[in-house]
């Protein structure tokens, strides 16, 4: 599995340190070329020889060592990485991380490595869910370092939460799909809508919702990075494009947003429709700026397309995922939303919630498909969610063939 592979495992100080002696044997046991760096605070949990005697190999513990030959050590072993695997990660050395302080050989060589960089955290849940801690993931998130995320339960302080250092097969199963990537969505065709449509009231103002665009465009990149050629169909947003889509097509307005999907319908096997759309716009739209009169002003409105019933009316063996954003009754309203436009599986979200919906990095959110089946996540990234979206596209797409 990990044949020819150099992987560089930097173990900071937790008691989890334990559960990484039994992860260094098993790559071994993998053919894998481990390579291990330990913080002080680390030596204090497991010895240095025991990880010495599991890789069969030198274990690094310290910038200035004296030498039996010439070569910086941190360097070669940056360079010599395939991947860069940070378990148990501790608070203190995630923080250092995203701040690029290196003061020790571990972070010093974790600046200097250009390989692929996975985290795998393990601290008392308060820590873990401290608005500091969750904001430097986030930031590292963003800057391409890869997290295998904590289980929740009993933790050795006592504490019952998220920050138990995740199972030895899920830290695997991250670094194989990193080492040996799979691209499922190879050649497939992915349209997807994002953002807001904005209708016209007058040259200056206009009618629309408070969507930002951040699910679908976190949907887009996660569709290109498993191998799809997307094409993005976005309101108008603040937001970078993602990097190797096949095509951009920016609206304003429902009615555009109804064109670009119809006119790109037949070209697309998956069609992810994420975009708040207006259901309504203006009868007519003023030639000048409406002044402030007297009084109240009535402003009369007309239904705009529905695109996802259209979609569904015409997908023949496509996969459509739809979105409902609720207020009240979520799972009822969701259900007759999935059925009456013939989904294949809707994501629904509560915006009351606290943290998701419009405007937030999260979401919390309902799977039901059109057998019925029923899965809840609790409070995930939105790059998360984009995640299990398209992993349930995968499973959908392997049930066709």
């Amino acid at each position: 599995m990990f044949k020819d592979k150099t992987i560089v495992i930097g173990v900071t100080g937790g008691i989890a340190v334990y559960k990484v002696c039994d992860l260094v044997s098993r790559l071994k046991k993998l053919d894998a070329n481990v390579k291990v760096i330990m913080t002080k605070s680390a030596a204090k949990f497991v010895s240095p020889l025991t990880f010495q005697t599991l890789s069969a190999g030198k274990v690094y513990t310290e910038m200035f060592e004296y030498l039996d030959h010439w070569d910086v050590e941190h360097i070669s072993i940056a360079k010599s990485a395939d991947v860069f695997l940070v378990a148990p990660a501790t608070a203190n050395v995630i923080g250092k991380i995203r701040h690029g302080i290196a003061d020790d050989m571990l972070t010093t060589t974790i600046m200097a490595s250009t390989a692929p960089k996975v985290i795998a955290p393990a601290m008392n849940t308060n820590m873990y869910m401290n608005p500091i801690v969750q904001d430097n993931m986030k930031a590292l998130k963003e800057m391409g370092y890869m997290f295998v995320e904590p289980d929740s339960g009993y933790l050795a302080c006592g504490d019952v939460g998220a920050g138990r250092l995740t199972e030895n097969e899920n830290i695997i199963a991250k670094l194989e799909e990193v080492l040996n990537p799979h691209k499922p969505l190879a050649g497939k065709t992915v349209l997807v809508t994002a953002g807001p449509t904005q209708e016209s009231l007058d040259p200056v103002r206009y009618l629309t919702n408070h969507s930002t665009g951040k699910m679908g465009y976190a949907i887009a990149k996660k569709a290109v990075d498993l191998g799809a050629r997307v094409t993005l169909v976005s309101g108008p947003v603040n937001i970078e494009k993602p990097a190797g889509l096949e095509k951009f097509i920016g609206i304003k307005s429902a009615v555009e947003m109804f064109e670009a999907v119809k006119g790109e319908l037949d070209n697309n096997e998956i069609v992810i429709k994420s975009a708040a759309v207006a259901d309504y716009r203006p009868i007519s739209v003023a030639d000048n700026k409406i002044k402030k009169k007297e009084g109240n002003l009535n402003i009369e409105l007309e239904r705009n397309p529905d695109i996802l019933k259209y979609i569904g009316e015409h997908k023949g063996d496509k996969i459509l995922v739809g979105f409902a954003a609720e207020t009240e009754n979520i799972l009822y309203n969701g259900k007759r939303k999935l059925e009456s436009k013939n989904l294949d599986f809707i994501v629904i979200n509560n915006v009351k919630e606290a943290d998701a919906g419009f405007g937030f990095d999260t979401n919390i959110v309902v799977f039901l498909d059109k057998n019925d089946v029923q899965k809840e996540f609790g409070k995930m990234l939105k790059e998360e969610v984009a995640g299990e979206i398209l992993k349930k596209i995968v499973e959908l797409t392997a049930e066709k063939q």
